[in-house]
């Protein structure tokens, strides 16, 4: 039988971690939580439901998940968020997983968001596959913002969605743009990327039109509608920050030239 470890990154999770704990009941065999600073009670229920409870400063999604993947003793590990949950078909075909020999050494399976308060099938959201199973060693989690598991080889895939419980509120969602924008500027910038005008004036009408025209976003009414919307004001925000950014390094810049022409002056 393949052994699992399940894995949560939290911060003040009281309200989502007892569903999410709920659902992965009988089938983890170690649970490790890495907690940001929580100020609730995410920690007691987390306790109370056997997991081994790591306080670390948060260093973002694929640190944090890095970081509670090695802490496990399991050979397999299942990363997930508490705002998850495994959905009865994603949780019966891990059940049957265990019971035979893994053929790979990665899993990836759909995952559903759950957009005020509906599924959402279309808009690029669906089926959003993540690899969240994998053999301890295999790989690695990645990126700043939408971090994913880089490893070599094919990936397999397990029947069932993965339950995300994005947004209850327009208001948490326009808080989460807010911040990956700040995130994604940060990577680009990073990256070396500098050039950032002529994305900022053609990338966000495109993201739009995607949504809309490409990943059928009115298919999901007006949240798909909304969901475009967003999604264009996240990429307008990112390209504008990134802008930003470059502009501050530039004038640092031009201004330490001037304080070192400045010391060269002479009486």
């Amino acid at each position: 039988m393949n052994r699992l470890a399940v894995t949560l990154i939290t911060k003040n999770e009281e309200r989502n971690l007892p569903r999410v704990l709920a659902s992965v009941k009988d089938l983890a065999d170690e649970l490790v939580v890495a907690d940001s600073g929580s100020t609730d009670r995410t920690a007691q229920i987390a306790a109370a439901n056997g997991a081994r409870i790591f306080a670390r400063a948060w260093s973002g999604f694929a640190d944090q998940r890095n970081f509670a993947g090695d802490q496990c003793t399991c050979e397999w590990v299942l990363a997930l968020d508490a705002d998850e949950e495994l959905s009865p078909e994603l949780r019966a075909s891990l059940l049957e997983w265990k019971k035979v020999p893994a053929e790979f050494e990665v899993y990836e399976f759909a995952r559903c968001a759950n957009y005020l308060g509906k599924c959402i099938r279309h808009s690029g959201w669906y089926p959003d596959r993540k690899a969240r199973l994998y053999r301890r060693g295999s790989g690695q989690f990645a990126g700043a913002t939408h971090d994913a598991f880089r490893a070599a080889g094919t990936i397999g895939r397990l029947h069932g969605d993965l339950l995300h419980h994005a947004f209850a509120t327009r208001q948490e969602h326009e808080a989460t743009v807010e911040s990956y924008s700040t995130a994604a500027a940060a990577e680009l910038f990073a990256n070396g990327r500098r050039h950032w005008r002529g994305a900022l004036l053609t990338a966000p009408p495109w993201t739009f039109l995607r949504k809309i025209l490409l990943q059928g976003a009115l298919l999901d009414g007006w949240r798909g509608w909304l969901i475009a919307r967003m999604s264009c004001r996240y990429t307008w925000l990112k390209y504008r920050k990134l802008g930003a950014l470059v502009q501050a390094e530039r004038t640092s810049g031009a201004a330490g030239k001037t304080d070192t022409r400045a010391g060269d002056v002479r009486p």
